[in-house]
């Protein structure tokens, strides 16, 4: 049934500096670039803004430092049409920053300083209570303090809305058992649900197994990402492979969270399991085709246009 309550975005809000080269520097190397571009990122409001580009209601939840970072970054969410009213200014951190290579392949490495996001906690949930308690869909992700988003999880359960989370950055010795049950789905990618549940899949097969460990842990949608090899889904009585869609990649940025963002948009409008997931992978294609972060995200029409 399609929703219309809010999809609550309770994340990371940076702005990125990238520098692109041919390829990524080694250990010890300084490479020429030839380009480099300041836009807004960090995984929370990466996926708020592909969530909103899409014409989805949403809300950004957050804090950043009441910087010019800071503005810069309340601009640009509210130029995607993410409402900032919960966005907090933290006048103790800066706002968060982070630092990406991107080579000609798409391939790419980032160093993130968390800033304000890592002092976000309980008390960010407990000031936007009301919010969480209506939210449709609830989007987390790791890099904020994993205690706030449990909160706020519980919240958003309370309320009878759904909670994506998006295990990124990688956890290192995977989860407990409660945080699988405290959510409703998962998006890992290869190396993340290698850090869950042992497994790194590179085929169907093994993505399969890797999503069987999942619901074994007591994840309700088990969500297993491998890039250009295509997503394996898995939960509400449903479970396939969705290959990949044949797109030429340039740049590889934020390609999962326009998926995560996509996502929680296609559940929000009462998309079944396999038709929200298809929509988020072709969101997720759409994005590697453009440079930038949230500047990659697609509209409704192109992923319309992509889906045929």
């Amino acid at each position: 049934m399609t929703s219309n309550r809010p999809i609550v975005v309770f994340g990371s809000v940076n702005i990125d500096v990238c520098a692109y080269s041919d390829r990524l520097p080694r250990p010890g190397e300084t490479v020429h670039g030839s380009g480099y571009a300041m836009g807004l990122g960090g995984k929370g409001a990466n996926q708020a803004a592909a969530a909103a580009r899409l014409g989805g209601s949403v809300e950004m939840v957050g804090r950043t430092g009441g910087d010019a970072f800071g503005e810069m970054a309340r601009s640009r969410l509210a130029g995607f049409g993410v409402r900032t009213g919960h966005l907090s200014k933290d006048p103790a951190h800066p706002t968060g920053i982070a630092v990406i290579g991107v080579e000609s392949s798409g391939e790419n490495c980032i160093t993130v300083v968390g800033g304000a996001n890592m002092a976000v906690c309980e008390q960010d949930v407990t000031q936007a209570a009301p919010l969480f308690a209506d939210a449709s869909v609830l989007l987390l992700q790791l890099e904020i303090p994993l205690a706030a988003g449990l909160a706020a999880a519980s919240a958003v359960r309370a309320g009878g809305g759904r909670i994506i989370l998006d295990p990124a950055p990688a956890p290192h010795g995977g989860f407990a058992a409660d945080i699988f049950r405290a959510v409703d789905a998962m998006t890992p990618n290869e190396t993340e649900t290698e850090s869950l549940v042992g497994l790194r899949p590179t085929t169907p097969d093994e993505a399969a197994a890797a999503a069987e460990r999942l619901a074994e842990r007591g994840l309700s949608i088990a969500i297993v990402k491998m890039g250009a090899k295509g997503v394996y889904f898995r939960g509400l009585g449903q479970q396939g492979f969705l290959p990949p869609f044949p797109v030429t990649a340039v740049d590889t940025v934020a390609a999962g969270d326009c998926f995560n963002g996509g996502l929680a948009f296609a559940l929000a409008r009462g998309d079944d399991l396999a038709g929200a997931v298809r929509f988020a992978a072709a969101c997720g294609a759409l994005a590697t085709t453009r440079a930038g972060a949230a500047d990659s995200a697609p509209t409704l029409v192109e992923v319309a246009a992509l889906l045929g």
